[in-house]
């Protein structure tokens, strides 16, 4: 029995059937799937904001790891190596990698250097 109302949209009333009676000599046969509905504006900026949470902790600690090994760097070096360390899981966003950094000064693991503001020092 064909679905009801005969369209690729599936609706909550539709309705389908299974027909026993069908044979074919043919071992493969080909059987339409139904795709899910496409994700919407709202839907995408959630997940887009709670991937960008799960990944925090993986470039803090990237972050905890450069500077534990280096205990001196500048801003741009640090950037470089925590996008570089972090490339094989994913690419990560300059900007989120300087918020991370900047927690990171508040919760007191990296501090700015005197005199030289662009240097971070590894305090922990």
């Amino acid at each position: 029995m064909d679905p009801v109302p005969m369209s690729k949209d599936v609706e909550e009333g539709d309705s389908f059937s299974f027909n026993e009676k069908f044979s074919s000599k043919l071992f493969k046969i080909k059987i339409g799937t139904v795709s899910a509905t496409k994700e919407g504006e709202a839907e995408k900026n959630e997940t887009r904001h709670k991937v960008e949470q799960d990944r925090q902790p993986q470039i803090d600690a990237a972050i905890v790891r450069i500077m534990k090994s280096r205990k001196v760097l500048d801003h741009n070096t640090l950037i470089t190596e925590v996008t570089r360390q972090l490339t094989p899981r994913f690419v990560p966003n300059p900007a989120v990698i300087k918020k991370r950094i900047e927690t990171m000064i508040e919760r007191e693991f990296l501090e700015r250097d005197e005199a030289d503001r662009k240097m971070y020092r590894y305090l922990a």
